[in-house]
């Protein structure tokens, strides 16, 4: 373990230098990336300097047992009695940071909130679910751009589409996907009896132009004169750029540049946007597959989370024991820190788990 820190620590000291580098400070796009693995690394260093530090003083203390004077081999024995829990929580903690991290964490969402069972009440609830998010959104300072709206007819929403951009979106928000239901009367019930309706809420990562995955060797290049209005020749020379993605067909041509060198340029870019489309489409039919597995039906039995507003308490149905339930005033003002981070450490204990299991 000792070993991959100290690969870290090069690593981050390499970030370092370049968030000074005037030209990565003059590229906002890097700098971006080189910012956000610097803020991911810097958890892992700060937890490893005190290890590292941890380790040191234990050291010191198993030499100070060996002191023949007895009041230095007290000191030495307290001193350890206070290390050695320090150093198997300083473990702990970067067993959990060194975990491979899912690498769609970092991306930007989109975020489907749709009414699920229960009438107008379910609208209602699913237009809890959107204040609720947008307080924790703003709170997050991350965009927030709405794509498609259709209201219930009483208020609320039967369905709510949002675009989500910020720094670690999908890794708080993915735990979000599924059933959420709802327990409360209803402002149009007279007799004051409590109804049970849902909503459903997709939390998908959103596909962005540097996942284009092409290989140079799957593009074919050919050249050809360009032509003017009437088919005369502008130039003598093969300028004009057709460039072909092989394994999808796609094809794009630039002849307006002034050299073959721009107009490969152009082509080029041209095929990257025809292919993320392409991607995009593929993504949008994948986001519909997705978003049934991770709803479900909308029925009020498929649940992740409860919203039972008579007992003011939200429940959250992965989690066990204490850690399962939650004030829902706090909650429904945007307050979802704790509960997600709850959520993030179980899987955390999942991951571990599973890879002990693997070891073993």
């Amino acid at each position: 373990m000792l070993d991959k820190l100290d690969a870290i620590q090069d690593r981050f000291n390499r970030l370092e230098e370049q968030m000074a580098d005037p030209n990565v400070l003059a590229d906002m796009e890097r700098y971006r990336k080189v910012s956000r693995e610097y803020k991911e690394l810097k958890e892992i260093v700060t937890v490893a300097n005190a290890y590292r530090l941890v380790m040191s003083n234990l050291a010191s203390a198993k030499q100070m047992l060996k002191d023949p004077d007895a009041e230095m081999r007290e000191m030495a024995e307290l001193e350890l009695e206070e290390l050695n829990p320090q150093k198997e929580e300083l473990e702990e903690q970067l067993k959990t940071l060194l975990m491979p991290k899912d690498p769609e964490d970092a991306k930007d969402v989109i975020v489907e909130i749709r009414s699920g069972t229960g009438g107008d009440e379910a609208s209602l609830f699913a237009g809890d679910l959107y204040r609720m998010y947008s307080r924790f959104f703003d709170e997050q300072g991350w965009e927030v751009e709405v794509l498609e709206v259709n209201e219930g007819t009483v208020g609320g929403y039967s369905k709510l589409v949002l675009e989500i951009r910020g720094e670690n979106v999908y890794g708080k928000l993915k735990f979000e996907s599924g059933a959420h239901r709802v327990q409360r009367v209803p402002k149009t019930e007279s007799q004051g009896r409590v109804h049970t309706s849902a909503a459903t809420v997709a939390v998908m990562p959103k596909l962005e132009m540097e996942d284009v995955n092409i290989n140079r060797s799957d593009l074919k290049i050919d050249t050809f004169r360009a032509s003017g209005a009437g088919g005369q020749h502008i130039n003598k020379t093969e300028s004009a750029i057709r460039i072909t993605h092989i394994p999808t067909g796609i094809v794009s041509e630039s002849q307006d540049g002034r050299s073959q060198h721009q107009n490969k340029e152009i082509a080029l870019q041209k095929l990257y946007q025809r292919i993320y489309e392409a991607q995009q489409r593929q993504h949008i039919s994948e986001i519909a597959a997705k978003r049934k597995s991770l709803v479900g039906s909308g029925d009020r039995s498929e649940k992740i989370r409860t919203y039972n507003f008579p007992q003011n308490r939200v429940t959250d149905h992965r989690l066990e024991g204490d850690a399962k339930n939650y004030n829902l005033d706090t909650i429904i003002e945007g307050d979802l820190n704790e509960l997600l981070e709850a959520l993030q450490i179980a899987e955390n204990a999942e991951k571990l788990k599973a890879r002990e299991e693997e070891i073993a």
